[in-house]
């Protein structure tokens, strides 16, 4: 597992405060299901310009409650 735990939980928690499936996210942040299941699985790492996406999408001024402990 790349992510830490809570990082993992934390994401989950996010999008599913939004009401929202992996499919319905990975379409908001315009990558592939299965890049955002890895993702939240914990089996691949966010990249910068996932967290930038991030970021930007959902209007967040900052990300580090989410991604970094």
């Amino acid at each position: 597992m790349c992510m830490g735990v809570r990082l993992i939980i934390r994401l989950v928690e996010f999008r599913k405060k939004l009401d929202i499936s992996q499919i319905e996210m990975a379409k908001k942040l315009d990558v592939s299901c299965s890049f955002y299941q890895k993702i939240e699985n914990g089996d691949r790492n966010p990249s910068y310009n996932f967290i930038s996406n991030f970021k930007r999408t959902f209007n967040i001024k900052s990300v580090d409650d989410i991604f970094f402990d």
